[in-house]
């Protein structure tokens, strides 16, 4: 993070007990001058003074945020903790249930959208808990105490102008415009840049809502699969047992060429058949042979060799669009494989 003249809104969050009145005081004073003038940006870029008024007046920061964004669990914690705090019994077990509970909806937005509806499943469980915990923080309070930070500030001054927009279309409420400390909102967590381009009126009421109507919410998960290159005829991966010479088949496997994209594929082997796969040693969890596919895969070891070892396919690149992070992507496919 590039080092500001004033204090940043970050030692506020990281330090704030140890804040004289005066040094707080002053940062309020800064944060009210910085949204003074993304007030006269956003009358430029063409908002209602209505709008401007009712979203922007008596905005304060936010530390909450700026502390989570400094401690995403994706990128803290192990892939092992990670995952077996959210492949619990009752994520598993409810989504059993919701997949019969909506078997007909998901079906229906399965086919139109060509996505299993399994991993819609997964996306929902994982993110809100099917739709149980969407988030109680101000979107709008989060974004603006985000792109004040600086820290990706440009990022979230850009989600911020469009929530405004969200706002302005009447997709929601500003008062129901809730979700995550980072601005991600609904039952599927979009940003509102996401939410712009991908969320989906699926029961054609006129209103993209990802907050409470079911049909929208999974038209969306499966809308945002659909465009980031989605296949329905394969699977995201597997977990696979690692020959006796793990370490050095990961050595001899490393990529040559650094794979574009999500940089938690960085953490990816080459890109290799599922035949060689077969006869490097690597095999299903049973120790039988890979499966007999043409599908190319690559390898990755979140936890090191001694840990538990993952072959990928196409859809595990899509799932990290979702959310840059092999723990998350890794979780995702693993409950869907819980709720086939």
């Amino acid at each position: 993070m590039k080092r500001l003249k004033r204090f940043s809104l970050g030692v506020v969050a990281l330090s704030f007990c140890g804040l004289s009145q005066a040094t707080f005081a002053q940062e309020q004073a800064d944060f009210q001058t910085w949204l003074t003038e993304l007030k006269v940006e956003a009358k430029q870029k063409g908002y209602s003074d209505e709008l401007i008024e009712k979203a922007l007046t008596g905005l304060k920061p936010y530390p909450k945020a700026i502390k989570s964004d400094r401690a995403q669990p994706e990128f803290k914690r192990t892939f092992k903790r990670y995952s077996t705090k959210r492949l619990s019994e009752w994520r598993i077990k409810t989504g059993l249930k919701m997949k019969k509970k909506h078997k007909d909806m998901l079906e229906k937005v399965g086919k139109a959208y060509g996505v299993q509806p399994r991993f819609i499943l997964a996306f929902w469980g994982l993110e809100t808990n099917y739709g149980t915990f969407t988030g109680n923080n101000d979107i709008i309070r989060s974004l603006a105490t985000l792109a004040y930070d600086k820290r990706r500030g440009p990022y979230f001054r850009k989600e911020l102008f469009n929530a405004l927009t969200i706002l302005k279309e009447g997709h929601i409420e500003l008062e129901d415009m809730k979700g995550s400390w980072s601005g991600a909102m609904g039952q599927g967590q979009f940003m509102p840049s996401s939410f712009l381009q991908l969320a989906q009126d699926f029961d054609g009421d006129g209103r993209k809502d990802i907050w409470h109507t079911h049909a929208d919410v999974f038209a969306s998960i499966a809308n945002y699969l659909k465009h980031y290159g989605w296949n329905d005829q394969q699977t995201w991966g597997r977990q696979v047992t690692l020959p006796d010479n793990a370490k050095s088949l990961v050595e001899q496997v490393k990529q040559t060429t650094p794979e574009k994209g999500c940089r938690a594929l960085r953490a990816h082997s080459d890109k290799l058949p599922i035949s060689q796969w077969n006869e490097l040693g690597v095999r299903r969890l049973n120790n039988n042979d890979l499966p007999a596919v043409s599908l190319k895969a690559t390898l990755t070891v979140p936890d090191g060799v001694s840990g538990d070892a993952f072959l990928t396919y196409g859809n595990f690149r899509t799932i990290l669009r979702y959310n840059c992070a092999n723990s998350y992507a890794i979780t995702v496919g693993l409950l869907s494989d819980k709720l086939k």
